[in-house]
């Protein structure tokens, strides 16, 4: 099961996934795109596929829809928590309330709704394994950033808690902790302006988000007696949160 598929990581999470015949569980807010992956995937190769569509912020549409899972899609061996965002650039004292809102609830309770729910099918089936996408904004803080950072904190302590509450049971926890991904990641994060999304990724290669499903799809394959419990991946021009080495703009020195 992938969450936040439609798009990004999710999108690439799947992609990575069905070409190695998986059955797949796909959740997403967008049911257009979500449907229209569903087919091409499905269509190229010809793996069996149930797409829900439900906003992970909302704990009585995430327990509607996995509490009552058709029994041939019940037993959920990989959950992949991948449903995240940031939203707005602001400082604390300028920060917009439902911003916080947002990224609160999707990035932290989301998660844990969802964990909350598939969790125990692991248990009671014997084994599992939960992959959280996290941040390098989960190691680091940044000015402007964070509401955003504090959720991806967060992110990192409830994958360490989960790994440390689900080790008798033998389930497996993971996260994986990109740096910069050219994604929707910005566009979300400057509320739809193409212009400033595109501008964080000119002057150099960041990673894209086929790497972190290559990631997954390592981390997921590893024999029952292999745990990664973090994977710290960025590009190569990338040392930190905020320090990049970027080629200098066309016509200046």
């Amino acid at each position: 099961m992938i969450t936040g598929a439609s798009s990004g990581i999710g999108e690439a999470c799947a992609r990575r996934f069905a070409q190695q015949g998986f059955r797949l569980i796909l959740t997403a807010r967008r049911e257009d795109r979500l449907e229209a992956l569903s087919e091409a995937l499905q269509q190229e190769y010809t793996c069996d596929i149930l797409t829900l569509c439900f906003d992970v912020r909302d704990r009585e549409s995430c327990q509607a829809m996995l509490e009552n899972l058709p029994e041939e899609w019940a037993e959920i061996d990989i959950l992949i928590n991948n449903a995240g965002l940031a939203v707005g650039l602001n400082p604390l004292h300028e920060g917009d309330w439902d911003d916080w809102e947002r990224m609160i609830d999707t990035n932290i309770k989301g998660l844990l709704y969802i964990s909350r729910i598939l969790a125990p099918r692991m248990v009671a089936q014997g084994h599992g394994h939960i992959v959280n996408i996290g941040s390098i904004a989960g190691r680091e803080v940044y000015p402007n950033g964070v509401v955003y950072s504090a959720t991806k904190h967060a992110v990192d302590a409830l994958t360490k808690g989960m790994r440390m509450d689900l080790l008798p049971q033998g389930i497996r926890v993971s996260q994986i902790a990109p740096g910069a991904v050219e994604t929707e990641f910005s566009l979300v994060r400057f509320k739809g302006d193409a212009e400033k999304a595109g501008k964080v990724y000119q002057g150099y290669q960041p990673l894209r988000a086929e790497d972190i499903a290559e990631a997954a799809w390592f981390i997921t394959q590893q024999p029952p007696h292999v745990n990664i419990n973090d994977m710290l991946i960025m590009p190569t021009a990338q040392a930190a949160a905020l320090v990049w080495h970027k080629e200098s703009e066309p016509g200046k020195a």
